[in-house]
């Protein structure tokens, strides 16, 4: 049995932000020197990220984005706010995002709250309880009988992982009707200082929420996409490629440049043999939803599967409209290549900590 994506929703913060605009506030708050400062311009813009929306973005003065949560650094003591703050403002601002992208998602599924039978979170940026997944319930209605999963510091592979437990949810169950919200707010954990990945994780990473609705494939339109089969391989010896830890001063991401090596040696073979496990080859998929992650992470997959360039023109879409928003991102991929009919069958990829990948197919 196959599990029908019934409705997608996504959602960014009310304010963003131009990629040259953060580079300039992440100067008067970060505390680097004026050769470093020329550095992060440079930096910043080889993203490819045109936009970043953040719940910290308060309303402009005049044209200048404004925010006051990180203060300026006084020295090269100063690392910003405390955990506790940051996990303040996460409870805060996570569930009204949270719960706009999960309406949003009810609306296009033609589902009230109340026909919801499982809800399953996702994040990796906050930790609070009660949280996400009861505000949801309150707002929108679900039964006090929903059963609740969260899937907590997956990093931008997590919707994926959610994804996963959606269908193990509706195969055990068929009249399953299930809610997969994910939501991010990466920028509570931008890293004061000159520390190289630390830099780059700054100017890489963006806040948004995305949900969808699943069920069983057999009571949903023929042409609705299906999720067909979910693989996931931790790549050997790659555990310090990816890092996402918790400091005093929020968590830390450690992004090394050896990932897109690690994808360009490992990814091609174990792909290949995990879709012909599923009567699927390389050339045969027709559309890609490949978590942009960075440039060099959509050009190495790109290069190692030896894929067309437009492969991933929807990721390079996402990523420089909305930044990488981490676990969210690979939803709003998704929600645009179905709004478009995109070909199918259609493979999504994400990588995360590990450095692993995860992987779907969907028909």
């Amino acid at each position: 049995m196959s599990v029908a994506l019934l409705g997608f929703g996504t959602a960014v913060p009310r304010h963003s932000i131009t990629q040259q605009e953060a580079a300039e506030l992440m100067k008067t708050f970060s505390g680097l020197s004026g050769v470093e400062t020329d550095r992060l311009s440079t930096l910043y813009e080889r993203t490819e990220i045109h936009t970043r929306g953040s719940v910290l973005l308060e309303e402009p003065d005049g044209s200048s984005p404004r925010q006051s949560f990180f203060p300026p650094a006084e020295d090269r003591a100063d690392h910003g706010p405390s955990t506790g703050q940051r996990m303040q403002r996460y409870a805060q601002e996570a569930a009204p995002l949270a719960l706009v992208a999960s309406q949003r998602a009810l609306l296009a599924a033609g589902l009230t709250g109340a026909q919801i039978s499982h809800l399953v979170t996702v994040s990796c940026t906050g930790f609070v309880a009660p949280g996400v997944d009861v505000a949801l319930m309150k707002v929108l209605k679900l039964a006090p009988t929903v059963s609740r999963t969260h899937v907590g510091f997956m990093g931008c592979h997590g919707a994926l992982n959610g994804l996963r437990v959606a269908s193990a949810l509706i195969h055990t169950d068929p009249d399953a009707r299930v809610l997969l919200c994910a939501v991010e707010l990466c920028s509570l954990h931008f890293s004061y200082g000159s520390e190289p990945e630390k830099v780059v994780a700054n100017a890489l990473f963006a806040d948004g929420a995305a949900a969808l609705v699943a069920g069983s494939a057999a009571q949903a339109p023929t042409s609705t996409w299906r999720l067909a089969a979910a693989g996931s391989c931790l790549f050997p010896n790659s555990e310090d490629a990816m890092i996402w830890r918790i400091g005093d001063h929020g968590f830390e991401m450690t992004l090394s440049p050896s990932i897109p090596g690690l994808i360009t040696h490992h990814l091609p073979s174990w792909l290949a043999a995990w879709l012909i496990q599923h009567g699927v080859t390389v050339p045969q998929v027709r559309s890609w939803a490949i978590h942009p992650g960075g440039p060099r992470i959509l050009t190495a997959v790109t290069s190692c599967l030896d894929l067309l360039p437009d492969a991933t023109a929807i990721s390079r879409e996402v990523l420089a409209e909305c930044g990488n928003m981490s676990s969210p991102t690979i939803l709003f991929i998704l929600e645009r290549l179905c709004r478009r009919a995109a070909p199918r069958p259609c493979v999504a990829l994400a990588f995360g900590p590990g450095l692993s990948v995860e992987a779907a197919l969907l028909a």
